[in-house]
């Protein structure tokens, strides 16, 4: 899975560096220099993780973290601030707003990209390409094949994404709306009944192997997935 990363940025230069990388690793850049342009990309669709510059021209970084983590709909997309205040105390600012990490410029490309890729398999561990295994399952993101119990099954692209989600995130409930933000994305229009059908199909894929019942109905909450 791709994900989605919004620079903010006001320096072209460095704006146009730091696209450049997170797209030659496999992401998706999305860009906007001022924190009034990163609202627009926001109300459109939510990204996977913000890269954002604590000097911004209408709001500073600071600012606008502490708002993205203040909106139910944004609090949970991991930041990571960029900035050339070297000062412990700016640090432990930039973190108390609710960034994830927090580097200084100048920083090593290189090194960005791992935070990036260390704060999203902390936060988001579906966008991880790592295999993941739970009672008797093995899905592989890489060659998007899961198979149960050594059979290989054949699951559509949407049973994929929801197996995928359900196995890095065992054990809780979410709800139909949170499904659908989570997998089919908070911009993606689609009666909550469509989650049903989906789980319907995945469970049918899983119930040769006897394993559907690790998929639960949690009445009047949504769905969990259990190994246990």
């Amino acid at each position: 899975m791709t994900a989605n990363i919004l620079i903010v940025e006001d320096e072209p230069a460095i704006q146009e560096l730091l696209a450049f990388n997170v797209n030659q690793c496999g992401f998706r850049a999305i860009q906007a220099f001022d924190v009034g342009g990163a609202t627009k990309l926001l109300n459109q669709a939510l990204p996977d993780l913000v890269l954002l510059d604590w000097m911004l021209p209408d709001t500073t970084g600071i600012e606008f973290a502490r708002r993205l983590r203040a909106d139910q709909r944004t609090r949970n997309i991991p930041i990571i601030m960029l900035t050339a205040r070297t000062e412990e105390r700016d640090k432990v600012m930039g973190l108390e707003s609710g960034a994830d990490d927090y580097m200084t410029k100048p920083f090593s490309p290189r090194e960005l990209m791992a935070r990036i890729r260390a704060v999203l398999r902390r936060r988001m561990p579906e966008i991880s390409e790592e295999s993941v295994s739970a009672a008797g399952l093995e899905l592989s993101p890489v060659t998007h094949r899961v198979s149960a119990k050594g059979v290989t099954l054949e699951l559509g692209p949407t049973e994929f994404r929801i197996l995928h989600f359900f196995m890095t995130h065992a054990e809780r409930v979410y709800s139909r709306t949170q499904l659908l933000d989570q997998v089919w994305g908070d911009h993606v229009f689609v009666e909550e009944r469509t989650v049903d059908v989906h789980i319907r199909r995945l469970r049918q894929a899983l119930e040769p192997s006897g394993l559907d019942g690790l998929v639960q109905t949690v009445r009047g909450s949504g769905y969990r997935f259990s190994a246990g």
